[in-house]
């Protein structure tokens, strides 16, 4: 499905939802875009060994469920290539952000019981800061390193206000910023900051764009 039929394209890149054969080019681009995220590099204890498998195995089962689910996953191809990914959940699915820790508990057990405390507790904290009943809420999003620097993101946000604008009931969007340097591409999206919020020994940014 093409997400961006009312959108310019560029240079022959396209926005569309994610086949189940394009899962693995996903969980291997967000491994790869992911791998220094302050966060998770907090809450998967990188300092310890096989932090690259226990990154790698969240992501894959995280993809896994967003699947099962029917979670909207916006995938930035050119030709062949995904060039970035996009993951959204939906309000009104079973999965709203209150009770996403539940649904995440087992996917992230592969991490150890404490990477897992600290998740469960990061969903809480931003759930807990968002006044809204229904949203969606922006899980991860993100330009392959190779690239980055082109105006890909914006494209590709684009794309995710597509299906939050075409959705009747969600009141918006929110997403969680951890690097200070990517809350530009949210800003000039017209994304307003709600609160700082404290994961671990990290601190990141929760944002919104009112739909």
């Amino acid at each position: 499905m093409d997400v961006t039929q009312n959108m310019t394209e560029i240079d022959g890149i396209k926005a569309v939802l994610l086949s189940a054969e394009d899962i693995n080019l996903a969980a291997s681009l967000l491994f790869v875009s992911y791998h220094d995220d302050p966060v998770f590099l907090d809450i998967f204890q990188h300092s310890k060994p096989d932090y690259d498998q226990r990154l790698r195995g969240a992501i894959r089962e995280e993809l896994a469920t967003f699947w099962n689910t029917q979670q909207p996953m916006i995938g930035l191809f050119s030709g062949k290539h995904l060039l970035g990914v996009a993951c959204l959940i939906e309000p009104q699915t079973g999965l709203e952000p209150e009770r996403f820790w539940h649904w995440r508990l087992k996917m992230m057990l592969n991490a150890g019981y404490l990477s897992t405390q600290s998740m469960i507790e990061k969903e809480k904290r931003v759930a807990a800061a968002i006044p809204h009943e229904h949203y969606h809420l922006l899980t991860f999003i993100a330009i392959h390193p190779d690239h980055q620097q082109h105006g890909l993101g914006h494209y590709l946000i684009k794309a995710v206000d597509t299906i939050v604008d075409e959705n009747p009931i969600t009141e918006g969007v929110a997403v969680f910023v951890t690097k200070e340097k990517n809350q530009a591409l949210f800003n000039d999206d017209n994304y307003k900051k709600l609160d700082t919020i404290k994961v671990g020994e990290v601190t990141g940014t929760l944002m919104f764009r009112d739909k």
